[in-house]
């Protein structure tokens, strides 16, 4: 007996404006526009490895953990329901990838992520639910395989 196969729609990634990721303050924004970087596929493929983002370090004269932070949040942004609203949520709870997020337990995500809301926040009633982070390791998971 066949069994039809369950088919998930492909997953696309979403790239965003870089003044839309947390953290980059209009001088970065500004250095980063100049540099031809206007959103987040353009700074993923100028920071595609380590040699990639110590030359925009250098060109830009910024930290580089400055340019890594900003290259994983602009990875993690790609995943439709994560986006720029929850890409510094993950990158500070600990997942700097969307190969890494694609591999993690939805129970251990959703404790680190509560014990970064609990202990910056000081609040729980805010943490995104376990059915939210079941979705964003589902969507990383698809984004992977395309």
């Amino acid at each position: 007996m066949n069994h039809p196969t369950t088919k998930h729609p492909k997953i696309t990634s979403c790239y965003w404006e870089i003044s839309q990721l947390p953290g980059l303050d209009a001088d970065n924004i500004k250095l980063l526009n100049k540099c031809g970087i206007q959103n987040t596929q353009q700074l993923l493929a100028r920071g595609s490895n380590n040699a990639h983002k110590i030359a925009l370090s250098n060109q830009l004269g910024i930290n580089i953990r400055n340019i890594s932070k900003w290259v994983a949040m602009s990875d993690l942004a790609r995943v439709p329901s994560i986006g720029y609203q929850y890409c510094g949520v993950l990158l500070h709870s600990g997942v700097s990838s969307v190969n890494q997020l694609s591999q993690m337990s939805i129970q251990q995500l959703h404790k680190q992520i509560l014990r970064l809301y609990v202990g910056t926040i000081k609040s729980r009633q805010i943490c995104p639910s376990i059915d939210v982070i079941q979705t964003w390791i589902k969507q990383s998971q698809r984004l992977g395989k395309n």
